[in-house]
């Protein structure tokens, strides 16, 4: 089986004694290639025996192969502490909003480590307890950090690309002396530790019974106001830390104007401070369902890059908002309107190269067989009075004050004809919930978005740029270096003042990752 040395029985103290805490290192520092070998042939063994490891198969053979077949989770003492730290962190899955059944073998883990694995007993150090730990660390890196295949995030048309995680570069890392904290190098965007904050404390809340519903028996409530359900107001806002202090009174103060106004802010309501009825409504959704919103965001916190690094911009299309980052440092935000429904904006990214002045606007295949053609039989001068032309085998826009792309529009070349632009429609972005494009990202500012672009072309001056808006001539402008734009869909997220916000699900589509994550096998 395997040629040991060293045979010192580790024990169930050397286990229960290894248990680290949530601040230490499951990773640690692996033990070393020493003289405790194991044969090769143990691998194919193990592999046949637990074919639901077989995914990891190559990792494993790589990360065996490297070490000459040396044990990793054993030392001349035993096996090492990180074992019983990987262990707990498995005890712990619910912290990670992740079913243990998700997880192939974990009875035989648990066996093994609880001390009533009889090949331990018979055998303390033996391949097949080695491999186990190893894959079982494979797997939890899987699921906790890279999260569902690329195959069904796709599926749920998340055209994004992937965070790459190397199983590999991960266990190598493991093998380093001074190896800092493993929770430190996880391997997941910072939103999501943010988020499993959260979802304790609202699992916590859950346990202590929750929420009530709220009845009033008025359409609003606002300052002033003085009944019995401004009581139960006070209460619900405490919970969720809207409110400072509940002192139960029925007067509805500026205290308590201020708490709705800020429950308001972190669910992207106007902040007038009126428990009007969609407050009301949004004050009544169960906690369950809230705690759901949590875990479907910390699964999309898994598939994006942990370090994103450079200039970048990002569109979230449930916050109805676009984000200019360096790093992972918000510079600006501005408001935008996406596709409704029927027109969902895509989820993709692409890198943004021109801006367009004055532009015409080449109307889509779709708009023009749907919309422009049935106009123009029904109007010979339809296109006339739209201040459109035919150009070629389609139909554009011509530029000027109607032009439905506004004075500027921002090109990042895909094949969703998908891009930023202008809106002679202002109106639009006084709306709660701004789903009312074909698909396309109105910005609320797009002279901002411009000038932050061109801040480095000293040729580009603000008068310059008002002048091109307005020119009603098409003009182009390459960027020197491309900037990447992110499409996304998060639901919930804890922003730079450490508030938990909500949005409404505007496309469906939290229901089917929560299907994913949370149906049992």
């Amino acid at each position: 089986m395997a040629q040991e040395a060293g045979k010192k029985h580790p024990g169930q103290d050397a286990i229960s004694q290894g248990k680290l805490n949530d601040a230490e290192s499951v990773a640690g520092n692996f033990s070393h290639p020493s003289s405790l070998y194991f044969d090769s042939s143990a691998l194919d063994d193990f592999l046949k025996k637990y074919p639901g490891f077989r995914s990891y198969a190559t990792e494993l053979k790589r990360f065996y192969t490297q070490r000459n077949y040396s044990y990793a989770w054993y030392d001349d003492e035993g096996i090492i502490e990180q074992a019983a730290s990987l262990f707990n962190r498995f005890e712990q899955l619910g912290q990670e909003g992740l079913l243990p059944d998700k997880f192939p073998y974990l009875d035989q883990f648990n066996s093994l480590m609880e001390g009533n694995d009889s090949s331990l007993q018979t055998e303390p150090m033996n391949a097949e307890a080695e491999l186990m730990l190893t894959a079982q660390y494979l797997s939890y890196a899987h699921h906790v950090w890279q999260g569902m295949p690329e195959k069904e995030s796709r599926k749920l048309e998340w055209f994004l690309p992937r965070k790459k995680l190397s199983l590999q570069n991960l266990m190598d890392s493991l093998l380093l002396d001074a190896n800092p904290s493993f929770i430190e190098q996880e391997p997941v965007y910072r939103q999501y530790f943010l988020l499993k904050n959260y979802l304790q404390q609202y699992r916590d809340i859950e346990k202590a019974g929750g929420w009530g519903i709220l009845k009033g028996k008025k359409k609003s409530y606002k300052k002033r106001d003085s009944s019995q359900f401004v009581v139960q107001l006070r209460r619900r806002l405490f919970i969720t830390g809207d409110l400072a202090n509940d002192t139960s009174s029925l007067l509805f103060d500026g205290e308590l104007e201020n708490a709705v106004k800020n429950f308001q802010q972190r669910n992207g309501w106007k902040e007038d401070g009126i428990a009007g009825n969609s407050v009301i409504r949004e004050l009544n959704i169960p906690i369950s369902q809230l705690i759901e919103k949590i875990l479907v965001n910390m699964e999309r916190c898994r598939w994006v890059p942990a370090n994103p690094q450079g200039e970048y911009l990002v569109v979230n299309v449930p916050a109805f908002k676009l984000y200019a980052f360096q790093n992972d440092s918000v510079l600006f935000d501005m408001n935008i309107v996406a596709g409704e429904p029927l027109h969902k904006t895509a989820l993709f990214n692409g890198d943004l190269k021109y801006i367009v002045f004055s532009p015409y606007w080449n109307v889509p295949p779709g708009i023009l067989k749907k919309e422009i053609l049935p106009g123009i039989k029904k109007d010979p001068r339809y296109l006339e009075k739209h201040n459109m032309e035919w150009y070629g085998n389609t139909v554009r826009q011509k530029p000027g004050p109607d032009n439905s792309l506004g004075k500027v529009k921002f090109l990042f070349p895909n094949s969703f004809y998908i891009y930023l632009h202008d809106t002679p429609a202002k109106n639009l972005f006084a709306e709660d919930r701004r789903a009312f494009s074909h698909g396309c990202i109105r910005l609320a500012e797009p002279k901002k978005l411009a000038m932050y672009l061109l801040r480095n072309y000293p040729e580009w001056t603000e008068e310059k740029i008002d002048e091109a808006m307005n020119a009603g001539k098409e003009k182009y402008v390459t960027l020197r270096e491309t900037i990447p734009v992110f499409i996304t869909y998060f639901t919930a997220w804890v922003d730079r003042n450490g508030k938990l916000n909500t949005r409404q699900d505007v496309y469906n589509r939290d229901k089917r990752i929560a299907r994913m994550i949370l149906e049992k096998n």
